[in-house]
């Protein structure tokens, strides 16, 4: 999980120092070219900021889901399985309980000094 981490953090420093070069070299408009390679997408420099903090944002989630997911699952299953031995506890303990026979009580009164 830390390699993860690690490259998470390499590609938004990666992502914020391309939004640092573009924000450089135009001042008041952002040209971003398209992923296709035809044209390119003309924003201000604001506009392009948000872009840019969205998709850092959903690359971030997307990274933590999958663990989040199976920790979800784990405390689920662990639930699960708790309670399942809480009741055969339980059965078991009635069990016990149902079969004792009861003993005679001494009372006070049956008691001397």
């Amino acid at each position: 999980m830390r390699l993860v981490s690690f490259i998470q953090v390499l590609l938004l420093l990666g992502i914020a120092a391309y939004l640092a070069l573009v924000t450089l070299e135009n001042p008041g408009v952002v040209r971003l070219p398209l992923p296709t390679g035809s044209g390119e997408l003309t924003v201000p420099v604001g506009a392009g900021v948000a872009i840019f903090l969205g998709l850092g944002v959903l690359f971030a989630t997307l990274l933590l889901l999958p663990g989040l997911w199976r920790e979800r699952v784990r405390r689920g299953r662990e639930t699960r399985l708790r309670r399942q031995a809480e009741d055969r506890l339980t059965a078991t303990l009635q069990a016990r309980l149902g079969s004792v026979v009861p003993t005679e009580v001494i009372t006070d009164s049956e008691v001397t000094p």
